[in-house]
């Protein structure tokens, strides 16, 4: 059976997410790490999400403190690509075709930055995201479209066209 992005945003009662897309909480942990310098208020051990993304549409370049666990759930292949603090782009596509080299599942590790978007022009994606220790909007960062530039100016196309 073939299911439509409305179909997945009404029935998994899916919300706007800032970053792009829709999203949906449904896993936090309710047993929580003490606060330190990194976290200092504490986290929960982990969250999941379900994350869905349109192809008229991008999850802009953002970051956060806790390591990201993408998995693959339906609609087509989702490029993630990043930024690392080294001044690496990487581009991975989570999908389900394993034979072409396309994974189940990628984590994007703490304090990189990243975006995503819908491959070969299919309608959307959905995945699932899981965060280790749990997510926090206090620990998220929208990249700042000229700030990147000025920090990786030899992916300004990339930039430029995955930043609000």
């Amino acid at each position: 059976m073939q299911f439509s992005a409305i179909d997945y945003i009404n029935n998994l009662k899916l919300l706007p997410h800032p970053e792009g897309g829709y999203y949906k909480e449904t896993y936090r942990s309710s047993s929580l790490i003490e606060g330190n310098g990194e976290f200092p208020c504490g986290r929960a051990f982990a969250t999941a999400i379900y994350f869905l993304i349109e192809a008229n549409n991008f999850s802009a370049f953002h970051k956060i403190k806790s390591d990201e666990t993408w998995h693959f759930y339906g609609g087509s292949a989702l490029e993630v690509i990043e930024l690392d603090v080294f001044g690496k782009l990487t581009s991975t596509v989570v999908g389900p075709d394993i034979l072409n080299g396309q994974l189940l599942q990628y984590t994007v590790a703490a304090g990189n930055w990243f975006a995503s978007r819908v491959l070969n022009g299919a309608p959307f994606s959905l995945v699932g995201c899981t965060v280790a220790p749990g997510f926090d909007f206090r620990d998220f960062e929208m990249a700042q479209r000229q700030d990147l530039l000025n920090s990786f100016p030899k992916y300004s196309d990339i930039i430029t066209a995955l930043t609000r």
